[in-house]
């Protein structure tokens, strides 16, 4: 046996035992918060899916990003980003923080649409009439709500 088929053969075996170690470690939770979205049968259709605290000053961004959002964003996602049952989910979220959703995959979002991955609302379809520049400013107002509710 020559080197190369030992190596390959190395190889192949550490690749079967680190997909078997894979496959056979129970799941671990997910760090830092929970990924499974809250139940939300007990609230009405379309009624806010989460409580939002409105900080008493917002930023010059934030402030664009606010008046944007209510024309672009907020039939669906609901007054400050509070979600809408049954419509769309909250946007002030654990599960929208920054060290998972970050700020480009809000401009993604809405320059692409985006499948449902998180929520069972479907999927999100792209934006018309919004600017990657626009969608910048609502995550400046979005991130500044979600400082305000706790989350970082």
């Amino acid at each position: 046996m020559d080197k190369l088929t030992g190596l390959v053969g190395v190889v192949l075996i550490g690749g079967a035992v680190a997909f078997g170690w894979k496959m056979l470690a129970p799941n671990a939770a997910p760090q830092g918060h929970s990924m499974t979205p809250p139940d939300t049968s007990e609230i009405a259709e379309g009624a806010p899916l989460v409580k939002v605290s409105v900080p008493e000053t917002l930023s010059a961004n934030a402030r664009l990003g606010k008046s944007i959002f209510d024309a672009a964003c907020a039939t669906c996602h609901g007054a400050n980003a509070a979600g809408q049952n049954g419509v769309a989910p909250p946007l002030v979220h654990k599960i929208y923080e920054p060290n998972h959703h970050s700020d480009m995959a809000f401009v993604i979002a809405a320059q692409n649409g985006v499948r449902s991955h998180h929520w069972s609302f479907g999927n999100m379809p792209k934006v018309g009439g919004v600017t990657q520049g626009d969608v910048k400013m609502v995550v400046a107002y979005v991130r500044e709500l979600q400082r305000a509710n706790g989350i970082e």
